[in-house]
């Protein structure tokens, strides 16, 4: 019976209803552990996106853009073409409900307390490693590994790193400038907005940056954002100062070309250099400096008038004071996360810390209390896992069964080189990250979309050159009109547009 537009309409309104019922009814049950009321949570959120994607079909259906709303209400007040007609209109109306009970003999209605019940004991899917915890606990490895592995970190303990990490203030602002500290920093934001969505799905992270940005926005016109304090004016009255290209980065001519023909000329006439020629050979130019101070340099290189470089010829300017201010941003966004997961990154610390200091004869220990002790769940996420094999951790924060283990396969490694080398224990973790944000991450800085066609391809190589076939095949199907757009003559030929147009020039037609 939803043909119409108004019983969709209807429907629409009743399905609102519906789950706001069904929110308040969730809502009041008070869930007895933390993994009940993290699936309350989630599923509360889920029927809040539902229930926002419905509204904005309405608010089309109220808009009634196209007139369709307006002529149905009409219809039913039996206006027609001819006039006024109510019981044509009424009687046409009850031969559709006639026709639709007809067809439909056994349709019944749905008892919506059914569903209540369904729903409420619905457990959403939700995805944390065994270091996570369910939650409870920051997995930053990674991102430890890529901070202590650069030039604007320091070899410290992960215990230390988790200290500091919040506090990219004390990292010198000229040493911020370089691709890797910004890659750095956008994948540590990535990873701690999923992290809290997947936590805290009822709070409106949208919400809280767009007060974030306006704030930070007057604190940076001001020069009071915190590790940049006035780096925006000094910026601006020397522009060889605003950022740097890290040559480091880069060992062949092909992968300086991929920064582009302006930013290599931007970098070139800092230095003092020409700017002139193709971009290849403005990448050949700027890539003898790396390895040759601009002093040895010959003196072909350089732009007639130049009085010499800005700075030295291990790095190149490149960026402008809105690519500083963006890094700004994302570290505004990085701590004010930090702070509101101030207390799982304690928990963390005092976890890492924990096992530190434990020895296999206090692990030992441990394991026999936990085998003798019962207790509730509460407790027994306050003990020390037991864990010799490194077995990965289940969704109740404990190992999960060794036959399970070798079940899905978790002992087989696949790396992918799109996401940095990372590796995937078992068959359905590495399916399962193409659609993860480390590996959407990656396909964003090659430039391609990560789509099925993509699926099972880890070497940046061959997703590269399937990325060009497909542009190539787009570029086949395009429509062509001087061969598909067809014309015809006084006798009814039809010939495509070239081959009409020729004739035409000959006169033949």
């Amino acid at each position: 019976m939803s043909s119409t537009l108004l019983e969709v309409t209807r429907a629409a309104h009743e399905d609102v209803e519906r789950l706001e019922r069904l929110i308040v009814k969730d809502l009041q049950n008070d869930p007895p552990t933390t993994k009940d009321g993290l699936y309350q949570s989630h599923r509360v959120r889920n029927n809040i996106d539902t229930i926002i994607s419905t509204t904005e079909k309405l608010v089309e259906i109220y808009e009634d853009k196209d007139n369709a709303r307006k002529d149905e209400i009409a219809a039913l007040g039996g206006q027609t073409a001819t006039g006024v007609n109510v019981f044509s209109a009424f009687y046409d109306r009850l031969k559709e409900i006639r026709e639709y009970h007809r067809k439909h003999p056994a349709a019944r209605v749905v008892d919506a307390n059914e569903e209540y019940e369904d729903l409420l004991k619905e457990e959403p899917v939700i995805e944390f490693s065994g270091e996570e915890a369910f939650g409870r606990y920051l997995d930053l490895h990674e991102l430890f590994n890529q901070y202590i592995n650069s030039k604007f970190g320091a070899k410290i303990e992960y215990s230390a790193y988790l200290d500091v990490f919040s506090q990219p203030h004390n990292i010198p602002w000229k040493l911020k400038s370089t691709r890797q500290y910004r890659e750095y920093m956008e994948n540590l934001l990535e990873y701690l907005i999923y992290f809290f969505q997947r936590t805290e799905p009822l709070q409106d992270l949208d919400r809280i940056f767009s007060k974030l940005e306006a704030e930070f926005e007057e604190q940076w016109a001001n020069g009071q954002v915190q590790g940049w304090e006035k780096q925006g004016q000094e910026n601006e009255d020397d522009p060889a100062q605003l950022t740097m290209i890290d040559l480091d980065y880069y060992s062949t001519v092909e992968e300086l070309m991929e920064v582009g023909p302006e930013k290599l000329k931007e970098a070139l006439a800092a230095l003092g250099l020409k700017t002139g020629g193709t971009v290849q050979q403005r990448a050949e130019r700027l890539l003898l400096t790396k390895h040759t101070p601009l002093e040895k340099l010959d003196k072909k290189h350089f732009a007639k008038g130049s009085h010499g470089p800005r700075q030295n010829g291990s790095t190149a300017v490149s960026q402008d004071i809105n690519s500083l201010k963006q890094i700004a941003l994302v570290e505004a966004k990085m701590k004010k996360l930090c702070d509101l997961l101030s207390k799982t990154i304690e928990q963390t610390k005092e976890n890492v810390v924990k096992k530190q200091a434990l020895t296999y004869e206090e692990m030992e220990q441990e394991r026999e209390e936990e085998e003798t002790q019962v207790d509730t769940e509460s407790d027994d996420e306050d003990q020390q896992i037991y864990n010799p094999l490194k077995l990965p951790m289940g969704w109740d924060g404990k190992p999960i069964p060794y036959w399970l283990y070798k079940l899905h396969g978790l002992g087989q490694e696949f790396k992918c080189e799109i996401c940095g080398n990372y590796s995937y224990w078992g068959r359905r973790a590495f399916e399962r990250h193409f659609k993860e944000w480390r590996h959407q991450h990656g396909m964003r800085c090659l430039g391609i979309p990560n789509t099925k066609n993509f699926n099972e391809i880890t070497n940046i190589q061959e997703a590269q050159e399937l990325w060009e076939k497909i542009r190539e095949r787009q570029g086949v199907n395009k429509w062509r009109p001087d061969l598909e757009e067809e014309y015809e003559d006084k006798e009814g030929n039809i010939y495509n547009k070239k081959t009409y147009t020729d004739l035409q020039r000959q006169g033949l037609i």
